[in-house]
């Protein structure tokens, strides 16, 4: 191992450049196509029984023989979705508080939490605009308007990144609805696109978040996770991006030429790229420079934050579902409640009251996510019957 070539705190950015391009010079392409995918989650989640984010997932990055360290990924867009970490209110509930300073700091409370349980990047930007109220996962997004899941997605993004997590931004770009997603094709003129679905992932972008998450779903004909115009027209060429681009878990793309059309690490497991994008590179079809060029996206961004100096001294484990976190918890179920009418029966008198019915299936049992990205398992919960 050549632990030179790995990042250290404190680094100037001269320092990083040289280390990147050692690092470079010195990888292999297997080494360089290793860094773009995933590796170990399908048996780590076998071994784990089907348990969504018992660990942490290897999701790029890492070239062990160079003392690169590799990209560890979790959800989710409530709290850490590993652990018995905080469970915060919902993102829809959020959105409902219009608090961007708020959302800045449950976001830091979740890179604090990040930190302690061993993983360096986050997919609990979901920032998808919501078209309707049946939409599956609706309970993951701010609402439906550009503005606003652009100004509370950069504030969450800008705290998870003050701990040097990367932040991910999801899923780029159309995923409004969720059964036919793995198939359907969104078609759609380019205004549209650039004024109603794009804004907010710009937005976003434009704060300092510095991964994407491509969606499931085709646009206008091409898988966002192999869409040229997406990823790499609009993304690279108009806004500017410089980070990178990994896919949603298991699928989206569909042949190495994934990797020309801007897309850097497959995940969670190599799939399509792994030897098939090696194959690709050693017979002609697709350029050595792809892979170079993605393999700098992945390392500028690792480095980044692996060589920022920390605003704390430690991370330790007693940080996650701390006190300080379950009371800012608290603070934004408080804040994200609404009151849809009160024709003068609020507040009640607590001295006169009987009794209250509290309704609804869920208002005895735990609700702390759907059974995927956005589970939270705190180590207590309070119903809203017993609150």
């Amino acid at each position: 191992m050549t632990a030179s070539l790995g990042p250290q705190r404190g680094l100037l950015p001269a320092d990083i450049a040289a280390r990147i391009d050692a690092v470079m010079a010195a990888a292999t392409l297997a080494e360089k196509v290793g860094m773009m995918s995933g590796k170990g989650f399908f048996e780590a989640f076998k071994a784990d029984g089907g348990l969504w984010g018992a660990r942490p997932y290897r999701a790029g990055g890492g070239i062990d023989r160079l003392g690169v360290p590799a990209f560890y990924f979790t959800d989710g867009p409530r709290g850490v979705a590993r652990g018995q970490s905080t469970c915060f209110p919902c993102t829809m509930a959020r959105g409902a508080s219009f608090d961007v300073d708020l959302e800045r700091r449950i976001g830091e409370a979740m890179g604090i939490e990040i930190r302690a349980q061993d993983c360096n990047l986050s997919g609990a930007i979901c920032i998808n605009l919501l078209r309707h109220p049946a939409w599956g996962r609706a309970q993951e997004t701010y609402g439906e308007d550009p503005c606003h899941l652009g100004a509370m997605g950069a504030a969450l993004g800008t705290g998870l990144q003050a701990h040097n997590v990367c932040a991910t931004v999801k899923h780029y770009a159309l995923n409004s609805m969720e059964n036919t997603r793995f198939k359907v094709d969104v078609s759609i003129d380019e205004r549209s696109l650039h004024e109603i679905y794009l804004p907010h992932f710009r937005t976003v972008l434009d704060a300092g978040v510095m991964s994407v998450m491509s969606a499931y779903n085709q646009v206008n004909g091409e898988y966002a996770g192999q869409n040229g115009h997406l990823l790499t027209d609009i993304l690279r060429g108009e806004w500017g991006f410089t980070g990178f681009v990994h896919s949603d878990w298991v699928m989206g793309l569909y042949k190495p030429y994934a990797a020309a059309a801007g897309l850097d690490i497959e995940n969670p497991e190599p799939l399509v790229f792994g030897e098939r994008l090696v194959a690709a590179v050693e017979n002609g079809s697709i350029a050595p420079q792809v892979i170079d060029t993605a393999c700098r996206r992945i390392l500028a961004t690792l480095y980044h934050f692996a060589c920022a100096e920390d605003p704390l001294p430690a991370y330790p484990a007693d940080l996650v579902a701390s006190p300080s976190h379950v009371a800012l918890a608290c603070e934004a179920a408080e804040k994200s409640a609404v009151l849809l009418a009160n024709n003068g029966a609020l507040p009640l008198d607590r001295s006169g009251l009987r009794r209250l019915a509290v309704l609804g299936r869920l208002a005895a049992i735990e609700n702390t996510g759907d059974n995927g990205s956005s589970r939270v398992r705190p180590p207590h919960h309070v119903t809203a019957l017993a609150g």
